[in-house]
């Protein structure tokens, strides 16, 4: 008697709802980065839909969004995340409640010292997890500095320059592979305002990573085409 044949699943109906509405999405030429903005969540989340069996609840939402890109022909990621927004609504308990929902860690001390570090994957979706960071400094007036990392060819003064980052000499760690660290700002230089890079952050749809990159080639301090490997920021009370 011949072995049976095992019924292979096809990728596309093991994937639950949410999962092939963001696949219909990615095919139309929004990325999980695009859907994550137009559900206004971590794109984390976005890839949890095939990970982890995440996402029933933004299944409306995302239906809707679909409907218009392809009846009504909008295009426009703000335009989008307000109809979804309409249609995204908290889960409840089995007694009928509102779920509680774990808010984003934003750890600033009373004395307004505040640090997060982002490394390669999270500066590839544009480090979310530093804009709570910066909008809760930018709330309490606070200051903030930070340290990128990136290839020594990326920088446009060389290794130390006050023109770069004046005062800041000792600020500086080279790297084996070629990368370079370099911070800018600090409490002995005043530092800069918190509340001018939230609106910076605000203007680039939550992107922290192409905030700070913007800044640094408007200041001639990087090339156009340099990427960031590594940031940090920091924060402090003015005195």
């Amino acid at each position: 008697m011949p072995p049976r044949r095992r019924r292979q699943a096809t990728r596309h109906n093991a994937l639950n709802e949410a999962a092939q509405l963001a696949d219909r999405l990615q095919q139309a030429g929004y990325t999980k980065r695009d859907i994550a903005r137009i559900i206004n969540r971590d794109p984390s989340l976005v890839s949890q839909f095939y990970t982890k069996n995440k996402g029933a609840a933004f299944v409306p939402a995302l239906r809707e969004v679909i409907t218009a890109i392809e009846a009504a022909g909008i295009t426009d990621l703000p335009e989008l995340t307000t109809i979804a927004a309409r249609h995204i609504t908290r889960r409840t308990t089995a007694s009928g409640t509102r779920a509680r929902v774990r808010g984003k860690a934003v750890l600033i001390t009373p004395t307004g010292t505040g640090t997060g570090r982002v490394a390669a994957q999270a500066i590839a979706s544009g480090s979310t997890r530093l804009r709570p960071l910066i909008a809760e400094a930018a709330r309490q007036g606070l200051r903030l500095a930070f340290t990128v990392r990136l290839a020594k060819t990326g920088y446009v003064h060389p290794s130390g320059s006050r023109t770069d980052s004046p005062g800041i000499r000792r600020g500086v760690i080279q790297r084996a592979d070629h990368s370079e660290e370099r911070s800018y700002g600090s409490a002995q230089t005043g530092g800069f305002d918190a509340t001018d890079f939230a609106r910076r952050v605000d203007a680039q749809g939550g992107d922290v990573t192409a905030a700070v990159h913007q800044w640094l080639v408007e200041t001639g301090r990087i090339r156009p085409d340099a990427h960031i490997l590594h940031l940090e920021v920091r924060t402090w009370r003015p005195r």
